[in-house]
């Protein structure tokens, strides 16, 4: 277990070395970064929101309303988080 002062140490290490090279750290996965590791759109996400919204509509086709709702609300969620990782691609 590290002391008040080691963790404060490490903690400066920490944030000096994101500000230094940010790249290296998001590849090495140290945390939740706002530079993408890949630098590639989220294709998979964008697809599953597709299909989820696709689904929405045949539930409420075929009378379905309620399901049709929550499926259509998952698919909202999951395009709005494709748009928030997308966003941050394209910022390298």
């Amino acid at each position: 277990m590290l002391s008040k002062e080691d963790n404060r140490r490490l903690a400066q290490l920490e944030r000096q070395l994101q500000r230094d090279d940010p790249e290296f750290c998001a590849r090495m996965g140290g945390g939740n970064f706002s530079v993408s590791a890949t630098g590639r759109p989220p294709l998979p996400l964008f697809v599953v929101a597709a299909v989820l919204a696709v689904a929405s509509l045949v539930c409420v086709l075929v009378g379905w309303l309620i399901a049709g709702l929550l499926v259509a609300a998952w698919s909202i969620v999951t395009a709005i988080a494709a748009g928030f990782r997308w966003r941050n691609t394209r910022r390298i």
